[in-house]
């Protein structure tokens, strides 16, 4: 999921090379943008990588960078196409999914570090198929639309074993492991599930326990996802009853990612939380 058939990780790249050949032309956004007779806010979502560009855009653009080289060319144009296709998550859960959920998808296929506070619930990509049942048929009067949405869910963890794949660091209120969702047993297999996911080597779980008192995760779970291209550009993700919302604030970001690094410093150590997991699984009857 995280590969080069990501269309968000080749707009991003997509993006990295017309900023370097409109710096290279000695151009601002501002020239640009007059030149191509576009508004600046389409400017800024181009090199911002939130949206793509059209064939005839791309060749006007090229043109205006002083950009001949044919085999470059066309290189950006196969980007360009390319990074317009669904991904398999659009595709087959566009229908369902929540908007801010599928946003969050498209961002995190072409992270390099995603990081994760969870205040009552295991994390959705770290969820058993049978743990997220569980979890979205409260929320979902509709068996089927419970079922595809675990089935999503189940499917996103391809991202974390995936070629190039993030590092992502998980912490949890110890609540988490002290919660029974739909049953010992599907519990027991969630915590399981969690011991072996923590032996990969690019993902970190840590448990805060109640004894660490008042922390910034008291104020409820987010998400920080960075990018290796563009390490200012990082996105904020928090959900809520009342929707998700991402925010694409820098100085936000930092904070969260602050508050995130304040979280681990009071959990118990990936070790010692693997260790924590184990006795939370064998307990739960």
């Amino acid at each position: 999921m995280n590969g080069s058939t990501s269309p968000m990780l080749l707009r991003r790249r997509l993006r990295t090379e017309l900023r370097t050949a409109r710096l290279k032309s000695n151009l601002t956004q501002e020239q640009v943008a007059k030149a191509m007779e576009w508004s600046l806010s389409k400017m800024n979502r181009i090199e911002q990588a939130k949206s793509g560009i059209s064939a005839n855009d791309l060749r006007a653009l090229l043109a205006l960078y002083n950009v001949t080289d044919k085999k470059q060319a066309e290189e950006l144009a196969t980007l360009a196409r390319t990074s317009k296709q669904k991904p398999w998550w659009r595709q087959r859960y566009g229908d369902i999914a929540p908007k801010g959920l599928l946003r969050l998808m498209d961002y995190e296929s072409a992270a390099s570090a995603i990081s994760q506070f969870e205040t009552t619930l295991v994390p959705g990509i770290l969820q058993t198929e049978e743990y997220a049942l569980a979890v979205l048929q409260v929320f979902y009067d509709e068996e089927s639309s419970a079922d595809r949405m675990a089935e999503l869910r189940t499917a996103r963890r391809e991202l974390l074993a995936s070629q190039d794949a993030p590092s992502f660091s998980f912490v949890m209120d110890e609540s988490v492991i002290r919660r029974v969702v739909g049953s010992p047993s599907i519990s027991q297999r969630q915590f399981g599930h969690l011991i072996d996911m923590a032996e990969l080597p690019n993902v970190t779980i840590q448990i805060v326990p109640f004894s660490a008192s008042v922390h910034p995760g008291v104020k409820g779970s987010f998400k920080i996802v960075e990018f290796e291209d563009a390490p200012d550009e990082s996105i904020l993700f928090l959900e809520s009853p009342h929707g998700d919302f991402i925010s694409d604030d820098p100085q936000e970001a930092r904070n969260y990612l602050e508050a995130f690094r304040r979280i681990q410093a009071k959990s118990f150590s990936p070790h010692r939380s693997a260790d924590v997991l184990r006795k939370a699984l064998s307990e739960m009857t």
